[in-house]
């Protein structure tokens, strides 16, 4: 008997593991959400792009739940969470048991408190109704105001340029996707967001919001600078779902404490996804991922622990965003510091950025390179050496290496 809290890109991808794996027993899906799992990749991508389909793209198609046997308990949260009873309280009464659980909960937008920040034409973009009211609110909107250069901000501000409108994107940070990016892609698409139109301030942040007739007008922010806007989206980041955790006694730091396997304290309840804090052997610490394929990895390491066949959790990362144009993929965590080596050429076309810590690779980003993407999380699984002065080799290419036509 298995319990998943959360019907996102985890909690939907252990339930279909599980069924894959071999597992007969009773799978239940529960989610406070009524709607049916959805895609969250395209909220920021393509909803609220101009000539894109706002319809969301199902985890599922229709019928998988009932012909895999997966029951769906939807629209009504999780309340609580008895550990030494295993048993799941709902907020309509249901009492559910459970043999094993799955914490899938994700994780929430994170919220702003500074005066103004209720204003109506402020807005979050985490959820599918989230990317509806923005959708909307971009036909009428005339200044566009981001706070928070990562993925979300980046790519909401590229689809708020190509819809003609001027936009300004506020962070404290000193380059746009700081915490992703090496410095030269970082600066590469500084220069695309700048040249389709939007203005990009770093070192800042917001101070508060002023307001009309309740609606926003403007962003001040900490350098005293004033920045017109009708239309302010937050990408300030999101905080992992752990209140059901902490309430049920398990350790909280970051997101849910798992070990290799993804097992928290109690070895009956597991954590995956956006919420769970996990060992990671590439960096030795215990970190947090928001990427679906995190929680997909996650979820079928846990699927074949529950079938008899536990490994530990050792994935290689990968990311993908689009803006300005441009699909940019990510194999591997970029270090601080990094020593980068170009092949092709990632500065003005097709191409890689190699990230080296101490002679090791460490991560590829690409662009417009997907087969190269694709070698690059092949060898980093594998840890296949390969050494700056080899990047440099004529004829070299990831995609002959990894297909093991290029000696080490």
């Amino acid at each position: 008997m298995v319990l998943i809290i959360g019907a996102g890109h985890a909690g939907v991808e252990a339930a279909d593991a599980l069924r894959r794996a071999g597992h007969t027993g009773s799978v239940t899906l529960v989610d406070g959400a009524a709607c049916p799992p959805y895609q969250r990749p395209p909220l920021s991508k393509d909803v609220v792009r101009p000539g894109t389909d706002p319809a969301p793209l199902p985890l599922r198609a229709n019928g998988f739940y009932a012909e895999q046997g997966i029951e769906t308990r939807f629209g009504s949260p999780v309340e609580a969470i008895e550990t030494e009873h295993r048993t799941v309280h709902l907020a309509d009464g249901t009492v559910l048991g459970y043999r094993t659980l799955i914490l899938a909960t994700g994780a929430r937008a994170r919220r702003i408190g500074l005066p103004g920040a209720r204003l109506a034409g402020v807005h979050r973009l985490h959820t599918l109704a989230d990317a509806g009211r923005l959708r909307a609110a971009l036909e009428h909107a005339s200044r566009v105001v981001v706070l928070g250069a990562g993925f979300i901000g980046m790519e909401f501000a590229s689809a708020a340029a190509e819809r003609g409108l001027p936009v300004t994107v506020l962070d404290r940070a000193e380059r746009p996707m700081q915490r992703v990016l090496s410095v030269p892609m970082s600066e590469r698409f500084r220069r695309e967001h700048e040249a389709a139109g939007a203005r990009l301030c770093f070192g800042t942040e917001p101070a508060a919001f002023e307001g009309t007739g309740g609606r926003v007008t403007a962003v001040l922010d900490t350098n005293g600078q004033r920045h017109p806007a009708d239309l302010v989206v937050l990408g300030i980041g999101v905080d992992p779902a752990v209140e059901l955790a902490q309430a049920a006694g398990l350790p909280v730091a970051d997101g849910v404490v798992v070990d290799e396997l993804l097992r928290t304290a109690d070895e009956r309840v597991y954590a995956i996804g956006d919420c769970a804090a996990f060992p990671c052997p590439r960096t030795g610490g215990r970190i947090r991922l928001e990427a679906v394929q995190n929680a997909t990895d996650q979820a079928r390491c846990v699927a074949r622990t529950i079938t008899g066949n536990a490994q530990p959790y050792t994935a290689v990362p990968w990311f993908w965003t689009v803006q300005c144009g441009w699909k940019l993929q990510i194999a591997g965590l970029p270090v601080p510091g990094a020593r980068t080596v170009p092949l092709g050429d990632p500065g003005t076309g097709k191409g890689s950025l190699l990230g080296f810590a101490r002679d090791r690779l460490v991560s590829v980003e690409s662009l417009g390179s997907p087969a190269e993407h694709l070698a690059a999380r092949k060898l980093l699984a594998a840890g296949t050496p390969v050494s700056p002065e080899q990047v440099h080799r004529p004829g070299f290419t990831l995609k002959a290496l990894a297909a093991g036509g290029i000696s080490h």
